[in-house]
Parts: structure tokens; sequence; C-alpha cells
């Protein structure tokens, strides 16, 4: 098969339809760009993590959505808030010392953490998070937990 040469009218046609859809359809021209976490959704995310090492359900609760839901490996599905404070927090809070960030970045609502996390036992687990947020509230968190080979995570046998 031969080549068919193209003129350079032709070409600057092509790339002027081109650009023109790209236009008309922002969403496709932008969906590689990421406008990066915003100041207020990173200082969210780290009141978070903090709110935890006060042990205080008062302020921790209150940076939740009132429809927030947790999935985790552990079999936890999108369980609500009020099952995340009686499964999670409840039996977990005592055992954790405090939360170093290692990670935190994202784009509009959404974040990616990873952290270790030191137990009041001196162990560490580190975990990955996804966390949507909506209007300076959590509203979703999905946690990955770090493999049983090099950090101890919370499905581990030796938990804390």
């Amino acid at each position: 098969m031969g080549k068919k040469p193209m003129s350079r009218r032709t070409l600057f046609g092509t790339g002027t339809v081109v650009l023109a859809a790209a236009a008309a359809i922002p969403e496709f021209a932008s969906a590689n760009v990421e406008a990066g976490l915003s100041p207020e959704n990173e200082q969210l995310v780290r009141k978070w993590y903090g709110s935890w090492e006060t042990r205080d359900w008062g302020t921790t609760g209150n940076l939740l959505a009132d429809n927030f839901t947790f999935s985790s490996a552990a079999g936890d599905d999108h369980i609500s808030k009020s099952a995340f404070k009686k499964q999670c927090w409840e039996t977990q809070i005592d055992h954790i010392k405090q939360f170093s960030l290692l990670h935190v970045f994202g784009s509009g609502n959404e974040a990616l953490v990873m952290y270790d996390c030191v137990t009041r036992n001196g162990k560490t687990l580190r975990n990955v998070e996804f966390l949507r947020l909506n209007a300076g509230k959590v509203a979703a968190i999905e946690c990955y937990f770090g493999a049983q080979s090099s950090f101890p995570s919370a499905v581990s046998a030796g938990r804390t």
C-alpha cells in the first residue's frame, strides 16, 4: 500500500476539527489533568488522622458526614457511621498511639493516604486509604491493609 500525501491545508483543517471537538467536550479534554488536593481538603484529611490521637469521638465523629461509609478487606462493606464507631473506633482506639502520614495526595474531593500507624505497644502497621470528601466532611473511606509480611495489619493475627 502506498502512502497518500497530505497537504498542509488538509493537515491544518484536521487539527482545527480536533481542537474544536476538544473544546466542545471539556471533560474529555481535561481527563488527564489533575488539579491536586485543595489546601482545605488536605487539612481535613490531616485533621481526620490527628483526631484519632485525641481519642475523642465527638471531634472525630463530627468530621464524618451523616451518610459516611467505610469499607475494608476485613469484611466491612460500606458500613454506616454508627457501625464504624462500634466496629472500628471502639475496638481500635485504645490501641492507637499515632499516625504518621507518609503520602497525602489527590484531586478534587478524593484523597489517597499512605500512613504508618504506631500502636500503644510499639508495633507499626502500614495502610493505604482512599477518602471521598464532601462539604468539609469525610464522606467515605476505603481501607487497604498493608502486607502481613512487612507490616502487621488490622487483619493480622497480632492486631496490636
